[in-house]
């Protein structure tokens, strides 16, 4: 009814087709997905959680939030699962609430080192609010343990926070557990250990790396990343008085009424992320992102390595151009990534060194790993020349990887339901 929407839908959905999506932050979710997020759903206000609504006519929404709360308990073993949050952000923002108060110490990772916005950055209510202190990566580009163990005691934090969204590597939360607890032996404190699993939830829920949920007091995470579900958050915990503050922090003091079509959305996708067939789709991502870093290095990129569903690429000490430039010219034979800061950055995040690189999203579409390493020459030739008969062929490269794969609007994936 509305052309001038439709029209641009149609825009958007012949972009994506035609181009590799490499945001690490994307993905493609399945037909299913989108159809119940565009239902009726949408019609019911619901303010409160299932059998205890402010509203009347809440029957039917109550056994929808209640089975999307069952499957993603089921799908991260954890015994309590909010599944309102409308963002990572507004998870994050609850899960701080509920654990600490404002001017509170928290431990993050150095932004620059991959942290996220709302890990204490001064642009957010997280660094406004709460007093963020960083730990750095180590040399190496990966977590400095021991490093944990001295800052920890030097700051005191009520917080301790992991979980990142620029990191290609796995993370060993039990050490950190370990870490956290013979901190709060020394000093004699109590120190909440929270991790924002948004990156790689879709690797956990596939049993492929460690389970935050079996060692932190609280784990957050979007629902539309690795996991490949609609736009949202999610907030799980095994605390059943914390997670009392948890849903009183959700609701009513950070959101209103539930997005409850979303919620169903979100159940159709923890429903699939239970098939066995998920554990083989992140199995392909991981050995794809392998693929491409592996076969950038060999061209001789400085790439940071991988151990999951990203890595990060050095284009400024590579290619002699900064990360905006980058994610421009790879834009411009449809290669979409984005700019990225990396470690030991000396570029504002307005260009930045490098560039971030996953394969979630085009490993939903069939990309395989031969397809992953050419498109790793795709990159390389591009970022070496702007000449534009160059870039011509390359685009036509680019079309013609694409041409075999899956339509975005039209993907289908196996479910338990």
């Amino acid at each position: 009814m509305d052309k001038e929407i439709e029209t641009l839908i149609e825009e958007e959905r012949v972009r994506q087709n035609a181009g590799i999506e490499l945001i690490a932050s994307e993905n493609y979710p399945s037909r299913a997905v989108m159809a119940a997020q565009g239902s009726i759903l949408t019609d019911k206000y619901a303010e409160g959680y299932p059998g205890r609504r402010y509203y009347g006519g809440c029957e039917v929404v109550d056994k929808v939030e209640s089975l999307a709360i069952e499957r993603a308990k089921a799908l991260f073993h954890v015994a309590y699962a909010n599944v309102q949050p409308h963002s990572g952000s507004q998870a994050n923002f609850a899960a701080y609430r509920a654990m600490i108060n404002p001017g509170d110490k928290v431990l993050a990772l150095t932004l620059d080192d991959g942290g996220h916005l709302t890990h204490g950055s001064n642009v957010s209510f997280s660094g406004n609010l709460y007093d963020f202190h960083f730990y750095p990566l180590g040399e190496d580009g990966r977590i400095d343990y021991d490093r944990l163990s001295v800052l920890l005691d030097e700051v005191e934090p009520a917080l301790f926070l992991a979980g990142y969204s620029a990191y290609p590597f796995e993370i060993d939360f039990a050490r950190m557990r370990r870490i956290i607890d013979e901190h709060d032996a020394r000093k004699g404190t109590k120190t909440f250990f929270m991790v924002d699993m948004a990156h790689i939830a879709g690797i956990v829920a596939a049993g492929l790396c460690d389970n935050p949920c079996l060692y932190a007091d609280v784990v957050t995470s979007t629902t539309h990343k690795t996991l490949r579900g609609p736009r949202g958050g999610l907030i799980l915990s095994n605390n059943e008085e914390l997670f009392k503050k948890l849903n009183s922090a959700v609701f009513p003091y950070a959101q209103g009424g539930p997005l409850e079509h979303v919620i169903a959305a979100k159940a159709v996708a923890f429903g699939e992320a239970l098939h066995p067939s998920f554990k083989s789709y992140m199995e392909k991502v991981l050995r794809n992102t392998y693929a491409c870093s592996d076969e950038l290095e060999k061209l001789g990129a400085e790439v940071s390595g991988t151990e999951n569903h990203l890595f990060l690429c050095n284009v400024l000490k590579s290619y002699g151009i900064d990360g905006k430039q980058a994610q421009i010219r790879l834009g411009s034979i449809g290669i979409t990534v984005n700019k990225n800061m990396i470690h030991g950055d000396t570029m504002p995040p307005s260009k930045t060194s490098g560039i971030r690189v996953g394969f979630a999203a085009a490993t939903s579409r069939g990309c395989s790993e031969d397809e992953a390493r050419k498109i790793a020459h795709l990159i390389d030739k591009t970022l070496r020349s702007d000449d534009q008969a160059t870039i011509a062929s390359l685009k036509k490269e680019v079309a013609e990887i694409v041409s075999s794969w899956k339509d975005i609007a039209s993907l289908d994936y196996p479910t338990i339901a």
